[in-house]
């Protein structure tokens, strides 16, 4: 390896790489619906949870590019559901700041702050990401020099733009940088076509399929590290 493709930078995913997201989506959608319910009783008795969650399919089936911003997608399900229900739009805001709320109340993974502050002092570090978490309302944003996600961006991984800008913002060139996420086309494929080298964290085990191979497989952040020292070393 050459001096000048030693990581300077490292990028990561945030939700299933930071912490789970799958519970926190699901009790934030509950909470939600019992909000409604007091609300916007209208749209609470005409719409179950599933109900909403395939409105939003069928929206994206209709418009991909709502991808690019989950937040506004799942504005417009449910701006469409008060619509059908004959419920005062005046809600609206007020059910998407309640969702919000909830959304954020994230819990990272054991070794998500250890591993941050360690990391931090070794290198600059930075995060990508197509969903819409708050990292200032979750308490991680001082770790992060910079933070890009998709819907302000305009682009969503894995589109190589959005990782070039994030290596652009740091002052890095993309093969000094490396990618860290849980998905495997979105994370590992797209960060690969954009120069950058890409660690699949692979917390839970699975296989790998056919046709990508991932720069290096890390179970976790405490395996990362030990990745980072030896490329560093190198």
């Amino acid at each position: 390896m050459l001096p000048s493709s030693r990581p300077k930078a490292i990028l990561f995913d945030l939700d299933d790489t930071l912490w789970p997201i799958a519970p926190v989506i699901a009790a934030a959608e509950v909470t939600l619906h019992a909000w409604l319910a007091e609300h916007a009783p209208k749209v609470a008795q005409a719409f179950s949870i599933e109900d909403l969650r395939a409105r939003r399919q069928a929206l994206l089936a209709a418009d991909p590019a709502l991808q690019v911003d989950l937040g506004a997608l799942r504005r417009a399900g449910l701006q469409a559901a008060f619509e059908l229900a004959g419920e005062d739009l005046r809600h609206l805001d007020g059910a998407m700041a309640h969702f919000f709320a909830a959304r954020n109340a994230v819990t990272p993974y054991d070794d998500v702050l250890p591993g941050l502050l360690h990391l931090k002092q070794k290198i600059l570090l930075g995060t990508i990401s197509n969903g819409n978490a708050d990292l200032e309302v979750i308490g991680l944003a001082h770790h992060f020099q910079v933070s890009l996600a998709a819907s302000h961006f305009g682009r969503a991984k894995p589109d190589p733009a959005i990782f070039l800008a994030a290596c652009a913002a740091l002052g890095v060139a993309p093969a000094e940088a490396v990618y860290v996420g849980d998905d495997l086309r979105l994370d590992v494929e797209g960060a690969q076509r954009a120069g950058l080298r890409a660690v699949w964290l692979n917390r839970g085990g699975a296989a790998a399929p056919d046709g990508l191979v991932p720069d290096a497989i890390c179970s976790s952040l405490d395996e990362l590290l030990r990745w980072l020292e030896r490329q560093l070393a190198a």
